[in-house]
């Protein structure tokens, strides 16, 4: 298991073991010269010079010579004890003050860290807070022209250049949903008074039919590129969203698609703060896939509910199998699944695109997983939000054909079977 260590901890670790360091060999230089300054000028008591002459003489007497170095060695005794305690209590003394004065310098040492690294905060703090809403906003460190100024200028000059970046993607989200649509919705109004007029011959009527269905399609895409646009930047709308009525809504909408599909619905009580159009939107491609990528009188599962925290939406749906290395694909632009698919000619290849920006943007994940009898189960969990007391989510709903076996109880998610 490895200790992951904070910059400001790292760096008090240095400080300190820095100061120990020189502490050390501060003290144990000292030591060394204390010795060798006790060895070089304290040495025993010298006997006199007169008790010396009078050791030399031979009228001095034995016993009196005797005496006199017994007391010289006496001396030398206590002077060597004298040496070794006073050595010993320096030696205790500076061990005691090493320390304490270790843990003054880890805590200088901590302080100083932290002084040193404020500026750094002030960069996480607003790189954090800085989203798309909020670009205009500047770091503007004050202080000193240093490294870490250096830095903060930089991370604003970026943010420049984001801020810039940002506006011309609105501009041209903008620019492009009324450059695109307008034409687009002249040549329907054209091809539709063609297809309504007597006058007409069948086989304009026909090429106006053909036209008509190729610009429809046309439209679905480019509202499927805006709406994924949309659906990766940030969320201009949160409110609290009751994913039952969500997919209540989700199957109204495809309702018309669901004639040869059992569709099965099992909604309990789960809600997310969010924009509500497009996690709308999520729900209804979700179905969407589920009922085109699917087999004359296949099946649909819906299930939504609460799980670990997380508002918890599952799709399902019969049909072929799907390939493991096929499941890694499906949610990129203008990518689908096996063309001999039931309608996979209807779409642009950007519904499970779209889903993946939305959930993304809400903060959640989705898990795809192939079923063992054919189909997929597509699973979308987003950070749960209380759910309003006055707010009332439906026990269950089946589509037609569907058989509405009830609702599943609050905090489940039961499975497709």
């Amino acid at each position: 298991m490895t200790v992951r260590l904070s910059v400001r901890a790292r760096l008090t670790l240095v400080y300190g073991s820095l100061f120990l360091v020189t502490a050390s060999a501060l003290v144990a230089v000292t030591y060394l010269l204390t010795v060798r300054a006790m060895e070089t000028r304290l040495t025993s008591a010298p006997i006199s010079r007169a008790a010396t002459t009078q050791i030399v003489r031979p009228a001095v007497p034995l016993d009196r010579i005797e005496g006199l170095l017994a007391v010289k060695a006496t001396a030398e005794r206590q002077l060597d004890r004298q040496k070794h305690d006073v050595l010993e209590q320096l030696l205790q003394s500076s061990l005691v003050l090493l320390l304490v004065l270790g843990v003054v310098g880890v805590g200088i040492g901590y302080v100083v860290a932290g002084r040193l690294l404020r500026p750094l905060h002030t960069v996480t703090a607003t790189a954090r807070r800085l989203s798309e809403s909020n670009l205009h906003e500047r770091i503007a460190l004050a202080g000193p022209q240093d490294e870490i100024k250096d830095l903060a200028d930089t991370f604003d000059r970026m943010l420049d250049r984001l801020h810039r970046a940002f506006d011309s993607q609105r501009r041209f989200v903008a620019n492009a949903s009324h450059e695109l649509r307008t034409p687009l919705t002249i040549n329907r109004t054209v091809l539709e008074v063609a297809l309504a007029s007597r006058r007409s011959p069948p086989e304009t009527k026909v090429l106006a039919d053909v036209l008509l269905g190729n610009t429809a399609r046309h439209e679905r895409l480019i509202e499927g590129l805006l709406l994924l646009a949309r659906s990766e930047r940030e969320l201009q709308t949160r409110a609290g969203t009751p994913l039952a009525d969500v997919v209540t809504s989700a199957l109204d909408q495809v309702d018309g698609l669901s004639d040869e599909i059992d569709v099965e619905a099992r909604l309990g009580p789960a809600a997310v703060a969010g924009d509500p159009v497009l996690l709308e939107r999520c729900a209804v491609n979700l179905l969407e896939n589920a009922l085109k990528y699917n087999v004359p009188g296949g099946r649909v599962w819906i299930r939504t509910g609460e799980r670990d925290g997380m508002a918890v939406l599952r799709v399902a749906n019969t049909g072929r199998p799907v390939p493991s290395y096929e499941l890694d694909t499906i949610f990129e632009p203008f990518r689908r699944l096996r063309a001999d698919r039931v309608g996979s000619a209807d779409g642009a290849g950007l519904g499970l695109s779209i889903v993946r920006a939305v959930v993304t943007a809400h903060g959640g994940t989705v898990e795809t997983v192939a079923r063992e009898d054919g189909g997929l189960a597509i699973t979308v969990r987003i950070p749960a939000a209380p759910v309003d007391a006055g707010v009332p989510v439906p026990s269950g709903r089946s589509a037609p054909g569907g058989r509405g076996p009830g609702d599943p109880g609050p905090g489940s998610v039961v499975t497709d079977e």
